[in-house]
């Protein structure tokens, strides 16, 4: 059997993420429930960057696995940083389905899971979201997390103002000069750059802030300093992989309470009036229910884990 290709045009035809928002939860509850069989991410490194390898496999999310690149230097040449292909199969005989381009999947999938996170954790009001970052996970955060709270003000900031400002006339923001600016009063924020120091401080943030930090940068950087880790509810994608990969969690010594698959099932408590922080590294169970809702929107009804 020939897998058919579908590059990212076609990935973005039909991928919605009003609909991936519904994916990725449900995903997210399979693993965190134990009925996901994912290995933590091996990555690889080749010359200035990096290949990871992310294989998930689960009754109702498919059978597949993403194959991403992460070369930090390619913004400077024009080139996307992150970049990647997914694989699926049939789950009952192997049969390889499809080929898909994940570079979008990568991009869309992150946001939707901070979306997810964000209807579960934030406060009900929260009207006012900052989004530290100016690349394609702070556009895609905007589009994903207003679609879960009607947020009446959106602050970006950037180490590069000019692009910052772009961004916020394209999305109906607003640019601002620093990073405490964009956060001090804000009831969401979303860590979206490359740094491997901090570019967030725990002193900006109010008792009840939600943080979404999702720039990952390994287990020797991280973007969120120690206040702005200490006391707050950590939920994790993946208490396995953000234990070996998150910086943010490593670096203070911090614990993780949940998972946000167990919050969403209820079988975590969320504690009322406290700052709360989705440490967010990215895993295979996104990947494989993304894709399998693409083949699904391309192939009518029943998908893979159906059949």
């Amino acid at each position: 059997m020939v897998p058919q290709f579908f590059d990212e045009a076609a990935v973005r035809s039909v991928l919605r993420m009003d609909e991936l928002i519904e994916a990725i939860e449900a995903a997210l509850i399979e693993f965190s429930a134990g009925r996901v069989e994912q290995p933590v991410r091996q990555i690889v490194k080749s010359h200035d960057g990096f290949l990871g390898t992310m294989p998930a496999g689960g009754p109702d999310v498919g059978l597949g696995v993403k194959l991403v690149t992460f070369y930090p230097d390619n913004g400077a040449l024009g080139l996307h940083t992150h970049m990647a292909v997914i694989a699926l199969f049939r789950p009952e005989t192997g049969e390889p389905l499809a080929i898909m381009d994940g570079r979008l999947i990568t991009e869309m999938r992150t946001a939707a899971a901070s979306a997810v996170a964000t209807r579960a954790l934030a406060k009900p009001d929260a009207d006012t979201l900052a989004i530290l970052g100016t690349g394609v996970q702070a556009r895609a955060h905007i589009e994903a997390l207003r679609l879960v709270r009607p947020f009446r003000e959106v602050r970006i900031w950037g180490r590069n103002y000019e692009k910052a400002q772009r961004l916020a006339e394209e999305v109906g923001a607003i640019a601002t000069a620093s990073a405490e600016e964009a956060v001090r009063g804000a009831d969401v924020v979303v860590t979206s750059t490359s740094s491997a120091e901090p570019v967030l401080s725990g002193a900006w943030l109010g008792p009840e802030t939600h943080v979404n930090a999702v720039g990952w940068s390994g287990p020797h950087g991280r973007e969120l300093d120690d206040e702005a880790v200490r006391d707050a509810f950590i939920v994790a994608d993946s208490r396995e992989a953000v234990l070996k990969e998150a910086g943010d969690i490593l670096i203070p010594g911090a614990e993780v309470d949940a998972e946000i698959g167990e919050v969403l099932a209820g079988s975590a408590t969320v504690p009322e009036r406290k700052r709360s922080l989705f440490e967010s590294v990215g895993i295979a169970v996104e990947d494989v229910a993304a894709a399998n809702l693409v083949y699904r929107r391309l192939h009518g009804a029943g998908g893979i884990a159906s059949r």
